[in-house]
């Protein structure tokens, strides 16, 4: 197989490795982005939050964004998938599960999430169309509805305290122990917030709409949406191939500028964020595209 060259391969086409191909490619920058076409998000209708684009579908959005960034010659996109990693700063080699090499000066992770699975009956069926896991992504058309949190821990009161901003009509359910402190239990109990341990029967729901929620217990809790925490993994394994630091959670760990502990290895988006936001990983993979230019003009300067 010909080894291709290239200034920058972005692991990851979402909004964060598209921002980072739309900097990098206005600076005249030689860049491929390696990306399968299945995002995290293609299973939700709209997205929400981005200025100028509120409303939106993942796919639609993708869509406008190569059409735009085909305008600069130097940025290529390959439908594929990133399988193996190696080299240092100024030398990588990126190989792909089709079998093309790609060797590279800087490499750029905007890999995401993706979710695992949630052992809910019928949640699979209501996920991206009333049951949703950011309230500032999908709060505002849930306003004022009766809603339920599959939720529990430390992380039930924080989707709680959140979700209040929208609706006052809402009930926690834990699917099971609630593990929660006793001075969490009382705070709940001081804002009226209904709960229950009982384990989830199943999601009743027409068409995507979810219409109740079943307990074990036989209680049955009327609703029009759902939020739910999702379990996640890192979207790729590869950032840790080449010994970048991870959290616990798997994102990787950057500092401002979007670089990892690894010289010429950088990271943006949800890859590299619990903040899990379309503008916000937009606005890292743009940051990490001047940063990538930055350094490659600086050795260009130097040698």
């Amino acid at each position: 197989m010909v080894e291709k060259y290239s200034d920058v391969v972005i692991v990851g086409g979402g909004p964060a490795g598209l921002n980072a191909a739309l900097v990098l490619g206005r600076a005249r920058k030689n860049v491929v982005v390696i990306d399968e076409g299945r995002p995290r998000n293609r299973v939700t209708r709209e997205t929400h939050g981005f200025l100028t684009r509120d409303g939106i579908s993942p796919s639609e959005f993708r869509r406008i964004a190569k059409e735009q960034i085909s305008v600069y010659p130097g940025v290529q996109f390959a439908e594929d998938s990133a399988v193996k990693v190696a080299g240092t700063d100024g030398d990588f080699v990126v190989t792909t599960a089709k079998g093309a090499i790609y060797r590279t000066r800087k490499l750029l992770f905007a890999v995401g999430m993706r979710d695992l699975p949630v052992n809910v009956n019928g949640l699979t069926e209501v996920y991206g169309k009333s049951a949703f896991v950011c309230p500032y992504c999908d709060g505002w058309e849930l306003r004022d509805q009766p809603l339920v949190l599959i939720v529990k821990g430390a992380r039930a009161m924080h989707l709680a305290k959140m979700i209040s901003g929208w609706t006052s009509q809402f009930t926690i359910c834990t699917d099971g122990p609630d593990e929660w402190t006793n001075e969490e239990r009382e705070e709940l109990d001081r804002h009226n917030v209904p709960t229950y341990t009982s384990p989830i029967e199943r999601i009743a729901s027409q068409e995507g709409m979810v219409e109740q929620v079943v307990l074990q217990d036989g209680t049955v809790i009327p609703c029009t949406g759902i939020f739910f925490a999702p379990k996640l993994a890192a979207g790729s394994d590869l950032p840790q191939s080449l010994g970048c630091e991870v959290t616990e959670e798997g994102t990787v760990v950057v500092d401002t500028f979007g670089k990892t502990n690894i010289a010429g290895v950088f990271s943006a988006g949800d890859a590299a964020t619990q903040m899990y936001q379309a503008i916000a990983a937009a606005a890292m993979g743009s940051l990490a595209g001047a940063v990538i230019n930055g350094e490659l003009l600086t050795e260009a300067w130097n040698s």
